[in-house]
């Protein structure tokens, strides 16, 4: 489903122009993906063949497939190239480009070779074209708070799901079930009970719950139009009281989620945002048990830019959506995990999700 209208994705790219104008290279090249969907409000698939938007100064040129140009969308002030098998698509990008370039992220390595045997200067996308794609339009906003508050939903049914005696695959079949209603697609469904919720990737396995469980629970689905939704909550199996060290992190771990969230605001940088969750939980005798980043950014991908990372001198600004998930990981006994996507406004963070916190134990 394309969301907006071409006039809304023609201004974009013609922002992105006046970028290109005003860097030291001659041509973005952007390949298939969340960016090019992002620039054109359309999913390109050319498989192994290279299909690339062009964007300089003056033009913006779409390399493509012959095999593919039937099916191709009219974009405005778009140029298309088709080029046939057995020619170098490669010359035809260096051919509009005409001088270095810089690569999104999308390419695959056999076509940043390529491009790399034909223009004089390649690298990899910097932040003076990348924050084009980090900060939101308001109605991409609206959408990321409809996933928010589909996938807030799902949650809200999730604790009558962990019985003692199923099994976390049973619990995740279910799970999928309910993304599936509220969604167009699942993205993926994590369920980790006990010792299992110590792998902050855990998916699920035929683990039979037990009462006091600790279960990390983290899912995320796909709307129509592309934007996604990504949140965890960490619920206790009822019949019996969970350990006191997993409530005494699991109550670390919130007041570290919800400091983060209340300190977030533009103009502060991502590494200074990672340190305000990860102080509190170094303090509290679980640094070593925190090992991943506090955050990732949200949209058409379900983790992009901007990453909330320990010493990331990123300067947040306003529009960005991002995670913010501290997590506490204690090898073969449980996990604590508290996610919510929020956005920054001027004044600060607004959170896309408000399904309960509160720990039932």
């Amino acid at each position: 489903m394309n969301l907006f209208a071409e006039e809304f994705y023609a201004t974009r790219r013609q922002a992105l122009q006046k970028r290109v104008a005003q860097s030291d290279v001659t041509a973005l090249v952007i390949g298939v993906g969340a960016e090019m969907k992002a620039l054109t409000g359309h999913e390109f698939h050319s498989h192994e063949r290279l299909t690339a938007l062009v964007v300089t100064a003056d033009s913006q040129v779409l390399i493509a497939p012959a095999t593919d140009a039937a099916s191709l969308p009219a974009l405005t002030d778009v140029t298309v190239q088709s080029w046939r098998d057995g020619e170098n698509p490669y010359a035809a990008v260096a051919n509009v480009a005409g001088g270095p370039a810089e690569l999104s992220r999308t390419l695959t390595a056999d076509h940043v070779f390529g491009l790399q045997g034909v223009l004089p200067e390649t690298r990899l996308m910097s932040q003076q074209f990348a924050d084009m794609f980090m900060i939101k339009d308001p109605a991409e906003i609206a959408e990321l708070a409809k996933a928010g508050a589909a996938i807030d939903r799902v949650h809200e049914q999730a604790p009558a799901l962990l019985v003692a005696g199923r099994t976390e695959a049973e619990v995740a079949a279910e799970l999928a079930a309910l993304i599936r209603r509220e969604h167009a697609e699942v993205d993926f469904v994590i369920v980790g009970s006990g010792p299992n919720g110590a792998n902050p990737h855990h998916d699920f396995s035929d683990r039979v719950l037990q009462p006091g469980d600790p279960v990390v629970v983290d899912i995320g689905g796909t709307l129509d139009t592309g934007y996604h939704s990504d949140s965890t909550r960490t619920y206790v199996v009822p019949g019996a009281a969970a350990s006191p060290e997993f409530q005494r992190a699991y109550q670390v771990v919130l007041e570290a989620q919800q400091a983060a969230a209340a300190a977030a605001r533009p103009g502060m940088t991502a590494g200074e945002l990672d340190a305000v969750a990860r102080d509190i939980i170094t303090a509290a005798g679980f640094g070593n048990e925190f090992s991943h980043r506090l955050g990732h950014g949200i949209g058409l991908e379900i983790h992009e830019q901007p990453f909330i990372i320990a010493g990331s001198d990123l300067v947040l600004e306003e529009g960005m959506a991002f995670s913010i998930e501290p997590g506490v990981y204690v090898e073969g006994q449980f996990g604590v995990r508290i996610e919510d996507i929020v956005t920054l406004t001027d004044t600060g963070a607004r959170s896309l999700n408000n399904a309960p916190k509160a720990l039932e134990c």
